[in-house]
């Protein structure tokens, strides 16, 4: 994590988690980090690191699902010198890396049951031998385990150790996906626009339209604020225009795909056959539901109770965007 980052939000929901991780980070002991993609499980895991009493020593983070079990096994713990093919010299791992400080382990449930073996010992007893060697090695890590699976559901599935979950959380955080701190999406995006705007080297940031407000506040955002701020940078960039409000948020980078008619079979009449009768349909509601909504996508989406980039799709190859 730059230091230079910082935690924005101010909603009530947010707010409580950020009091519950400053208390939490006072204490040497493992937590386990949960929330949705893009949601900010890593700076969370930061700030328990950097407001504990081993922010000057290494913070050291790591994604479990980059790696194969095996090399997984030697970026955490390290390897001996002809552990493998290729390993013509003793590599000190991640452990030895944080030795001191902290240790950050995202999606820790990717990890396969030889390294889950060996960071329970590390867990419990601050041991740990590296691939390829016998002899017992210690460091001083508190360990940060960030997830977006249910570890419980992977215990009763035998793909993760219950003790070692056991041993991974003293406390848990979850992390609330942006959609449940509502207050938060209009603060972010002007934080983020205002980044971009400095970037294109625009004078100040003309604001959002009320209508694009409207739209960002309405929208469910499942890649929370990851997705909110790639979509903010690339609408603030598109419009292009530094003395006037944003007024289009740009929800979907792909262009609409071009619909090719079915061929009809020999002898049927298609015309009012199943999928234009289906097709007929899905643009009589979304027309309706456009209307309904004086033209307002993420409003008619969520009215057909639908995903807003399926909205889209299925708006576009139906000829009504």
């Amino acid at each position: 994590m730059d230091r230079k980052d910082s935690i924005i939000g101010s909603d009530p929901a947010f707010v409580a988690i950020l009091d519950h991780v400053s208390e939490l980070a006072k204490l040497n002991r493992p937590v386990l980090v949960l929330g949705e993609r893009g949601s900010g499980k890593e700076m969370v895991s930061a700030r328990l690191h950097y407001l504990s009493a081993r922010w000057d020593r290494p913070y050291v983070p790591v994604n479990c699902a980059a790696f194969s079990e095996s090399l997984l096994d030697s970026e955490l713990f390290g390897h001996e010198a002809g552990a493998f093919t290729g390993a013509q010299r003793l590599r000190k791992g991640l452990f030895e890396r944080a030795d001191g400080g902290s240790l950050m382990l995202d999606e820790v449930g990717l990890a396969g049951a030889t390294v889950q073996e060996k960071l329970l010992r590390a867990v419990e007893y601050g041991e740990f031998s590296r691939l390829g060697g016998n002899q017992s090695l210690s460091a001083d890590v508190r360990l940060i385990a960030a997830t977006n699976e249910d570890l419980r559901k992977a215990v009763d599935e035998g793909r993760f150790r219950a003790d070692l979950l056991d041993r991974l959380t003293f406390d848990v955080v979850a992390v609330p996906p942006l959609r449940d701190r509502p207050l938060d999406i209009p603060v972010l995006a002007e934080y983020f626009a205002r980044g971009m705007v400095r970037e294109l080297g625009w004078p100040h940031f003309p604001g959002f339209s009320r209508s694009a407000e409207r739209e960002l506040e309405e929208y469910r955002w499942p890649g929370n604020v990851r997705e909110l701020r790639n979509v903010v940078e690339r609408s603030v960039f598109r419009h292009a225009d530094a003395e006037t409000a944003v007024d289009r948020i740009v929800f979907d980078v792909f262009p609409g795909q071009t619909v090719v008619p079915p061929v009809e079979a020999d002898g049927d009449d298609a015309s009012g056959g199943f999928d234009d009768r289906v097709a007929a349909l899905e643009e009589s509601l979304i027309r309706d539901a456009l209307a309904a909504a004086d033209g307002n996508q993420a409003q008619a989406a969520r009215a057909l109770d639908l995903d807003y980039l399926r909205f889209r799709r299925v708006a576009k190859k139906r000829g009504l965007l």
